[in-house]
């Protein structure tokens, strides 16, 4: 058999909520019994001492804690169809999710995939207590129960594709589930597989069954292989794992807890009683195992047994791998079972077993065996070749192999044959060069529905990194940027340190102000504006601390370096990292200028930002040109190198003003001067004249004259002005060997003051490029226009942005970010990591790739989602839809969908419910009644398909109940109803036109 690879695991099991807490039970031997929760059934109305008519000989057991829990906000379910399912697809749901997340992978990234899920189940109690109640049977109570949904929820939820069905070989159900699996897997149905198992102790009918059958421990606690067992003691849990075929494992990087090398399964067809084991089919089912495995008993370190601790089913067991491994002279195997410590999890029993090899092969260790100490002398387990763990035993060094056995009781056994994990380190995947990728700080993110799951999550990361502060940031990052993701609101911060990142994390959860700085909610697609700066930004050393940081921006820089090396007569590169002060230079300060531009420009088109709008003042159009495919680095390389050359020929005695005024206003006095002209067009009071500085200082004397503001600026040359003409024959050739074409991107020329629309950038554009005025504020309105989402300033300070931002009216400004990758002088990778940060805040998809080094590119496992426990749901009925301006009850009077001490709304949407009309009243209440929502606890905002979780079903009794509120409105068409329902708003709306159509 092809190996399958252990990738993910997550469970929930009595005395252990999570793997890492089940993993400390079983090491310290821990018990997990304990008496009958009040929650579920009076247990002294079904107990007895003898067990006789018809009663339970115990009132223990082992039970998970909180198991009415559950966070339907986060899977979009509604109060009532939660209140209808079973507890087990509620739970399973939350564990398939952490175990998905296990794996590195998020969850959501498997939607559409051909991923498998096979379900373990033996008990539907819920079914019992609800579907035999026909009054109250709804179409939720229908889908809330039924084997199949346990696994087609999971499939439903998280858009998964392949194989979904649930097995029910009573207590062997979720190994043959993990049997399925694999076979699924070889086979090619799927690629990624969820196996899982799940028991939930609704009833005591199965506890008074055991007894009546002479099988029930009086204490409630299965004491396996041990001179007291004395039978059955009942147990709950839920586990999942995610396996894939070893090998693609391996390929994508992904942590392997363990590999099962070969499963089987078979039957005890008709031996000695429906309910009886059988030893030679026990034999049968591992010599399968272990031929599939391509293993010999001999090999099998140890082997977690079913063990139940009752007399005739350990007796068997142990002549059953006697009967195999009775040879092993000196070296017997090790036999447990983690039924000792959690009782009998029936349904989840192998799947529990399943984790606990995993985990034991995982950390080279088996934890002893619960009632070891009284090892039951009648089963003789020297003599088959077995012995007890009676302390946990170190597994030595090298490849080690372990078996599992699960037995139903219907006579279906199943065996796995597990061994640790290959000897290979998740390492990244192929980019670009060795040592080209990276910002020099690494980026934590995380996601979540809702602001409040967010703040929790925090902790939870926090908490969770606390433990593993030696582990580098840049690993957690990356880790982080792959797991967490796919929700509304987006968290993001920089780090340098795992240490520093916990002290981060935990002042945003704490801070209730803080998380609106570091957080926002992901709403529609970005647009990105890049605003490439011009001259008089530079300054030297500029983006010096960058290149250092960052090594993915010194490879673009580097390679504009290149480009111009052929042209300049000397290193850009070299000029920046010295902080010559020659970069103020006009035949030095254009080629350093494009060069960052392009640089930055590039960077952030490598971390993912694929940019929907350019501009560039002046000098920036060069790099934007680059960036829009008009033209090749190379030629604009050698076009703006020229550019400056020339302009650094020409004779000094040129300037440049800044006026505080109106274009219009200047135009008679510019007018006036033949060698003075306006330069540039910033905004409707921001001008810039340039020309003779005899000329200029006779309009500055003026202006002053007429209270109007002006500021000389430090220019070598008269840039944009008729003084420039000299140098534009010379130019022309040059360009007209550049060339230059349409632009691929959408580019806001400032030569013409407004988006180009098929026209080449060519050598007649850069040609009168020189000369005629940078038309900035027209083409930053018109860029505008065009609703960008962000501001990129792709330069060495802060220029352009604020001066569009001055352009925005004031609700226009709202939504608009700005974002300055290089925000200062002293800017390095910590300021690229905050512009990144920001970004993802802001709805861009990261390339996260791109931001860490080769070694930060490895799988680190992070905490699981924090679901939230707020909400309840433990109705011994369905509940129906709340009558109106009610709150749903439980039998009791507890509330459904929230705890009993703290009975609050569920809320969805931010913002309060207000005075409204009566059709904004009639269809909040209506969606309130069908969903069981509390009144106020939903808004116009709320989407009814994301957020409160309705379906087609819901869907018609909304459309009823809002005719019958609303008595004057014309029946609602289904047809024209479906397209409207995106959010209660929209539906508001349409119910609104309907009924003043009908007025």
């Amino acid at each position: 058999m092809q190996p399958v690879a252990i990738v993910g695991i997550d469970c929930r099991f009595p005395g252990a909520p999570d793997p890492a807490a089940y993993w400390d039970l079983l090491m310290r031997s821990g018990d997990g019994v304990g008496p009958v929760p009040e929650q579920r059934w009076n247990a002294d109305d079904f107990y007895s001492a003898a067990g006789a008519d018809g009663h339970s000989n115990t009132t223990s057991g082992g039970f998970i804690t909180d198991a009415d829990a559950f966070d339907h906000e986060f899977f979009a379910i509604s109060p009532r169809e939660a209140a209808a399912m079973d507890p087990q697809q509620r739970l399973l749901l939350q564990c398939a999710w952490r175990a998905v997340e296990d794996t590195g992978v998020a969850p959501r990234s498997l939607a559409g995939t051909a991923t498998g899920v096979f379900v373990g189940v033996m008990g539907n109690e819920w079914a019992h207590l609800h579907l035999t109640d026909y009054a109250r049977v709804t179409a939720q109570v229908g889908s809330g129960n039924g084997y199949c949904m346990t696994a087609n929820r999971i499939s439903y939820h998280l858009d998964l594709k392949g194989p979904s069905l649930a097995v029910d070989t009573a207590c062997s159900s979720s190994l043959v589930a993990v049997h399925l699996a694999c076979n699924a897997l070889l086979a090619g149905e799927c690629d990624t597989a969820i196996a899982a198992g799940v028991n939930v102790a609704l009833t005591p009918a199965l506890g008074i069954f055991y007894t009546q059958a002479g099988l029930s421990a009086p204490d409630g606690r299965c004491k396996p292989f041990s001179s007291d067992a004395n039978g059955i003691g009942r147990g709950e849990g839920v586990g999942a794992v995610v396996l894939r075929r070893l090998e693609d494992a391996i390929a994508d990087g992904q942590p392997v807890y363990a590999v099962i090398r070969g499963t089987a399964v078979n039957q005890d067809g008709r031996s000695n009683g429906l309910t009886a084991p059988n030893r030679w089919s026990q034999q049968e089912v591992l010599t399968a195992a272990y031929r599939r495995a391509g293993v010999e008993p001999s090999d099998v370190a140890f082997t977690e047994g079913h063990g139940t601790g009752t007399v005739l089913g350990d007796m068997i067991e142990v002549k059953a791998l006697g009967g195999l491994h009775a040879d092993r002279t000196g070296k017997p195997m090790a036999l447990g079972s983690v039924k000792g410590n959690l009782g009998h999890t029936e349904g989840a029993a192998g799947v529990a077993g399943l984790i606990k090899v995993a985990l034991s092969l995982h950390h080279r260790v088996v934890p002893a065996s619960r009632f070891a100490a009284r090892e039951n002398p009648a089963l003789k387990l020297s003599r088959y070749g077995l012995r007890l763990l009676k302390a946990p035993l170190r597994l030595a060094a090298g490849a080690t192999v372990g078996g599992l056995s699960s037995f139903g009781m219907g006579g279906t056994n199943a065996h796995a044959v597990l061994e640790s994990a290959p000897a290979h380190a998740a390492r990244p995947k192929a980019g670009a060069a060795a040592g080209s990728t990276g910002i020099g700080t690494a980026v934590f993110t995380l996601t979540a529905p809702t602001a409040q799951a967010l703040r929790r999550n925090l902790v939870a990361q926090a908490d969770t990194l606390q433990r593993h502060r030696v582990v580098p940031a840049g690993v957690v990052g990356w880790s982080s940027n792959r797991l967490k993701t796919g929700h509304r609101f987006r968290f993001a911060v920089p780090a340098d340190s795992t240490g520093d990142l916990v002290t981060a994390l935990r002042r945003a959860a704490g801070d209730e102000d803080q998380p609106a700085d570091l957080t926002a909610e992901s709403a529609g697609p970005v647009r990105p504006a890049l605003l490439f700066t011009g001259q008089g930004s530079q300054y030297p050393g500029m983006t010096a601390g960058l290149y250092r940081d960052a090594p993915l921006f010194r490879r673009f820089l580097d390679r504009a370096d290149e480009a111009l090396l052929p042209h300049t007569g000397g290193s850009v590169r070299e000029l920046l990292l010295s902080a010559d002060p020659a970069v103020h230079r006009t035949g030095w300060a254009q080629p350093a200028l494009f060069a960052v531009g392009y640089a930055l420009a590039a960077t952030l088109t490598e971390l993912g930002v694929r940019p929907a709008l350019l501009l560039g003042h002046s000098v920036g159009e060069y790099a934007a040109a680059v960036v829009a495919e008009a033209l090749p680095l190379e030629e604009a390389a050698r076009l703006i190198a020229a550019r400056g050359r020339l302009m650094q020929e020409l004779p000094e005695g040129g300037g440049m003003l800044a006026v505080r005024a109106d274009a219009t206003e200047l135009a008679e006095r510019v007018d006036a001067e033949p060698l003075v002209g306006i330069a540039a067009v910033n905004g409707p009071a921001s001008t810039v004249l340039s020309g003779d500085l005899t000329a200029l200082a006779r309009i500055e004397e003026e202006l002053t004259r007429a209270g109007v503001r002006s500021r000389r600026l430090e220019v070598s040359h008269a840039f944009h002005s008729p003084l420039m003409d000299p140098m534009l024959e010379r130019f022309a050739a040059v360009a007209e060997q550049a060339g230059g074409t349409v632009p691929a991107l959408p580019v806001h020329s400032t030569l013409r003051g407004r988006l180009l629309r098929d026209e080449p950038m060519d050598a007649a554009y850069w040609v009168e490029h020189v000369r005629a005025p940078v038309l900035f504020a027209d083409a930053a309105r018109q860029l505008l226009d065009e609703a960008p989402t962000h501001l990129l300033e792709i330069g060495p300070r802060p220029v352009l942005a604020p001066m569009t931002r001055r352009l925005l009216t004031a609700p226009d400004g709202a939504g608009v970010r700005s974002v300055h990758p290089v925000p200062g002088e002293q800017a390095g990778g910590r300021e690229l990591a905050e512009a990144v940060a920001e970004l993802f805040r802001g709805g861009v998809d990261i390339a996260w790739d791109a931001v860490y080094a080769d070694q930060d590119r490895v799988a680190h496992r992070l905490a699981p989602y924090a679901f939230s426990d707020d909400h309840r749901f433990w109705a011994r009925r369905p509940v129906p839809a709340a009558p109106p301006a009610t709150v749903p009850q439980q039998e009791g009077g507890q509330p459904a969908g929230q705890r009993p001490e703290a009975a609050r709304p569920v809320v969805l949407s931010q913002g309060r419910r207000t005075a409204a009309d009566p059709v904004t009243e009639a269809v909040l209440d209506a969606v309130a009644q069908v969903g069981s929502y509390a009144p106020g606890a939903i808004t116009p905002r709320s989407r009814l398909y994301e957020d409160l979780g309705f379906d087609s079903v819901m869907v018609m009794e909304l459309k009823k109940r809002i005719e019958e509120r609303l008595p004057d409105l014309e029946p609602l068409s289904v047809e024209e109803l479906l397209p409207r329902l995106s959010s209660i708003g929209d539906l508001i709306g349409y119910v609104g036109e309907r009924r003043s159509a009908a007025a």
